[in-house]
């Protein structure tokens, strides 16, 4: 699917999430498609601070458009986990990752920034460059560093943002995420010194 519908179907949720003024997100493949390499993708992942309270009228703004099951939302909710959508007419996947009030998750809540994902959209907050490194970096390591995609998009953002990238935060995040040497080795591979 193209970067638009998968961007404009994200949108229609995050419309949903704004208007029951839950705190989120916008982050993964279609965040760092924006900041570095552009990719085809077929799901959205939003990171979101959904309470109990919220999740009927988050499960019934959705269920017109997207397949939605109250019941997963809600065992999302108490684990702290994610559950994920899907949008009828397109099938595109919506993973909804459930805030988690660790360390990383207040820093990359705290970070995120507007943006406007493309130029006839309003500005929605997404994560920053260096948290979409950081956790593609994590996932990288969970999937036991094999996924190309992941690692491509850690070496695209880094190309393309590195005069803007602050490095001190991306040094010591990686440290606290336990990703130093996955962090150093992308640096390699973009061609990128830190301390130049």
């Amino acid at each position: 699917m193209e970067l638009p519908d998968v961007i404009r179907i994200s949108m229609e949720v995050a419309r949903v999430l704004e208007n029951l003024r839950i705190p989120y997100l916008i982050g993964g493949s279609v965040v760092s498609s924006l900041y570095g390499d552009p990719r085809t993708t077929f799901d959205s992942d939003l990171v979101a601070d959904l309470q109990p309270q919220h999740i009927q009228p988050f499960a019934a703004a959705l269920s017109g458009d997207f397949y939605v099951e109250p019941e997963r939302v809600a065992d999302a909710v108490r684990r702290r986990a994610s559950f994920n959508i899907v949008h009828h007419k397109t099938g595109l996947k919506v993973d909804i990752f459930i805030f988690k009030n660790d360390p990383m998750g207040r820093q990359e809540m705290a970070r995120r920034r507007m943006v406007a994902p493309l130029p006839d959209m309003e500005e929605v907050p997404m994560a920053t460059a260096e948290d979409i490194i950081l956790q593609k970096l994590r996932w990288y390591e969970i999937g036991n560093r094999v996924s190309d995609r992941q690692w491509n998009d850690v070496l695209g953002v880094l190309k393309v943002q590195r005069k803007r990238l602050d490095f001190e935060y991306l040094k010591e995040w990686a440290a606290h995420l336990e990703v130093e040497d996955l962090l150093r080795k992308a640096y390699e591979d973009a061609g990128l010194d830190p301390a130049s």
